[in-house]
């Protein structure tokens, strides 16, 4: 039996069939997480993780036909548990037809993140008599995308209460509803990754609920971060979201950000998008299946769980922010600077990484379910009454914080295209190690692959001084908006790579939303396909990045001179 009933209500779903981020800072939050372990575990553990993130990985050895737990592979530090992982059967039913109405089926679970054994509950609401659950984990498997880890009996369907709605911050929460089931996570089924819980009330009833499984315990050498605070910053599940909100706004009002937007919101809702999958299926999947086609060494958090645990990071050698990454904490944030003083390699695979500032707080169902951002620092409570650095400005580089990312990140935000349109990536360096085996020379195009937000290179303070422009691409004015400089008719949407000098971490900033959903570009049946020329890029850099420091094997070096027009 995998799931029970919760205490006082709800329905018991037994009978699955299985198959197969300054110190403190004023946090004032709830109870946090506690990892319970005895300590001479704990410091052999990390003694060992330590003996294997300073060695290279292993090589597969020939004489004894074994292979190792982790060794060197052509697209970076493979797996073995990854690769056998992904052997397992393999199916397409997770998938929801374009054509299922939205709103019919919808829910959301109780905990942004949990590791196997935990147990997680699931608030759903419908007309439906009943309904039944498939929890699939997310990867490759056999080119099918995932693999059916769980299902339910059948559920008795509820219609739940509307959610709650508090003026003034515009907060929507369905903390209200009654909770539906619960599901315990059994270690043998419930490995880590990324999972989707499908709700199936019928063919035009379904609906997804995502959930990350990580493994606290973890020395993988890839940490990929699922960007859940963006993902509720955009839900609009309710009406309000930080870009939008109902009912009109006074005279004078500035147009953006709009005046009648949330100040808060919660991870007590469904998502609004991708049939209650937010944005997962374009900004992170393509790479969550490419990583686990390839056996990479992975380990799955999200941005909460980093918030949270933040030394995290410093177990790992790459951190893979994706598409879109733009919303981070404090606590995140801190987290990050730390683990790069120690040599962590960081991927931004989307634009304005790091550019919008967020904090945690409680929510009826728990710590750390509520999410703040008033994009104003004058309006948020919290200013001149609470540290600076938890005051949500506009930005990060707004005060009381006044804490700009570019030069973490390499460069900064520059504007965004227009929804819909896209641009051509055009390589800038071909000679760099990022493009070997790729076959393309300086001036090549990738059609399609820049979209919605882009990064720019600029003079910022603190800037990296050895900065190589790995992609510079011409974005049409009538493509996109910026205020961050043109040249004639067009901006230009950098790719960016530098290593610090002093700890020789490498950060690479691909600088646009739009990488990982083009590595999913299905490939025409004649002549060049973009989606495996990204993929080979993105080989190449988790390859490298993979085996420690990248300032170390290929430090970076400023071309900024022979980037034209001059300052573009």
């Amino acid at each position: 039996m995998t799931e029970d009933p919760p205490a006082t209500t709800g329905t018991d779903a037994a009978g699955g069939a299985p198959s197969g981020a300054e110190q403190a800072a004023g946090r004032g939050r709830g109870r946090r997480r506690t990892i319970v372990a005895v300590v001479v575990v704990v410091v052999l553990a990390v003694v060992a993780s330590v003996l294997v993130l300073t060695a290279a990985p292993t090589a597969p050895s020939r004489a004894t036909g074994t292979t190792p737990a982790r060794f060197l592979g052509a697209f970076g530090v493979e797996a073995r548990w990854v690769l056998a992982q992904n052997r397992l059967k393999g199916t397409t039913a997770w998938r929801i037809p374009a054509a299922v109405p939205v709103g019919a089926i919808e829910g959301f679970a109780n905990e942004n993140y949990a590791r196997a054994g935990e147990r997680v509950g699931f608030y759903v609401s419908t007309s439906a008599r009943t309904y039944h659950v498939d929890a699939y984990r997310m990867g490759w498997y056999q080119g099918k995308g995932a693999h059916l880890v769980w299902s339910s009996r059948a559920l008795r369907g509820q219609r739940q209460p509307a959610c709650r709605f508090t003026a003034g911050i515009n907060l929507v929460s369905c903390a209200n509803w009654h909770r539906s089931f619960n599901v315990v996570l059994l270690r043998h089924r419930f490995v880590q990754g990324d999972y989707l819980f499908k709700l199936v009330a019928g063919p035009r009833a379904q609906a997804y609920v995502p959930l990350t499984i990580w493994a606290p315990r973890s020395r993988a050498t890839y940490l990929i971060m699922a960007r859940t605070f963006v993902e509720q910053g955009w839900n609009a599940f309710g009406g309000y979201s930080y870009y939008q909100g109902q009912g009109p706004c006074p005279p004078g009002a500035p147009a953006y950000p709009v005046c009648n937007r949330a100040r808060v919101v919660s991870f007590d809702r469904p998502y609004d998008t991708g049939a209650g999958s937010s944005d997962f299926l374009g900004d992170e999947y393509p790479l969550v299946r490419f990583c686990e086609e390839h056996g990479l060494d992975v380990a799955y958090v999200t941005d909460v769980t980093v918030d949270e645990h933040p030394s995290i990071l410093q177990h790992h050698r790459v951190l893979l922010s994706l598409g879109h990454d733009e919303s981070w904490s404090y606590h995140e944030r801190l987290g990050l600077q730390r683990a790069m003083a120690r040599g962590l390699n960081v991927v931004f695979f989307g634009a304005a990484s790091v550019l919008r500032h967020v904090r945690l707080q409680a929510s009826p169902l728990g710590p750390d379910r509520q999410e703040v951002d008033y994009r104003d620092a004058g309006a948020d409570p919290l200013n001149g009454h609470g540290p600076a650095m938890q005051v949500t400005g506009n930005t990060w580089s707004s005060p009381p914080s006044s804490w700009s990312a570019n030069p973490v990140v390499g460069e900064g935000y520059s504007g965004y295209l227009y929804p819909g349109l896209s641009a051509a990536f055009v390589v800038a360096d071909a000679a760099s190690w990022v493009f070997a085996g790729t076959g393309l020379h300086d001036g090549s195009v990738l059609p399609r692959v820049i979209a919605s937000d882009i990064d720019h290179v600029d003079q910022y303070p603190g800037m990296p001084t050895d900065l190589t422009v790995l992609g510079h691409s011409p974005i049409p004015l009538a493509k996109a908006y910026t205020n961050q400089g043109t040249w004639g008719s067009v901006t230009y949407s950098d790719m960016t790579y530098y290593t610090d000098p002093l700890n020789h971490a490498g950060v690479i900033d691909t600088g646009n939303n739009n990488w990982i959903n083009a590595m999913g570009y299905s490939c025409p049946r004649a002549g060049r396909c973009t989606a495996l020329e990204l993929q080979r890029i993105t080989g190449n850099i988790l390859r490298l990045f993979g085996q420690g420091p990248a300032g170390r094997r290929r430090p970076s070096r400023s071309n900024l001179g022979s980037i034209h027009p001059a300052g573009s």
